[in-house]
């Protein structure tokens, strides 16, 4: 196997074991220690960071998970548990930071991750790339709420409702919606 290739497998395994965090805290807390699930929320962003230093396009989001490994470490040493349980508001507030402060210094982050198949934007794909930005940015934010209002509220079955389930189904209607409306932005530009 290439080193990319094992490289996407590596960054698919991550992606799941991401998936599958709020079930296994959801399933292990009170069972195991709270700071096994801080290590593996530590491990979770480690292992994104290495991920992210060998692709250039996505190294806007290196500052992001550095900010988000101390965030979590910090909180698992005031209350481990609540670090476990607080992991995903932290990665929301994280990412939103990374899509926010790229519409400060272009490229946008999304014009940086769309330069692996546009290398050369138009002026109104620019704009509709900070647009898109914009709105992911945005999403995080919301998304972050909605989790620490889960978590507030001290329901460990909505906060795994919300936080397994449907912040991820929203997080691909989102995607999904966007790559729709940008097909249709595409055929417009191309339309004489």
């Amino acid at each position: 196997m290439s080193c990319s290739r094992n490289n996407a497998w590596a960054r698919i395994l991550v992606a799941l074991v991401g998936v599958a965090y709020p079930f296994a805290v959801y399933a292990g807390l009170g069972r195991l220690p709270p700071g096994s699930f801080v290590v593996v929320a530590l491990g979770l962003v480690a292992a994104r960071i290495v991920a992210v230093r060998g692709a250039a396009t996505a190294r806007p989001f290196l500052p992001a998970l550095v900010g988000v490994g101390l965030a979590v470490l910090g909180a698992a040493l005031l209350d481990a548990a609540l670090a476990a349980k607080v992991y995903p508001v932290i990665m929301s507030l994280g990412m939103s930071a990374a899509f926010g402060l790229s519409l400060r210094r272009p490229p946008t982050l999304v014009e940086s991750l769309a330069a692996v198949t546009e290398p050369n934007p138009s002026p109104a794909a620019r704009r509709y790339m900070r647009r898109v930005t914009v709105v992911w940015c945005a999403f995080l934010l919301g998304n972050a709420a909605v989790s620490a209002a889960t978590l507030a509220v001290g329901n460990l079955d909505l906060w795994l409702l919300y936080n397994g389930l449907v912040s991820y189904l929203l997080m691909g209607t989102l995607f999904i919606g966007e790559y729709l409306v940008r097909r249709v932005v595409r055929r417009r530009e191309a339309a004489p």
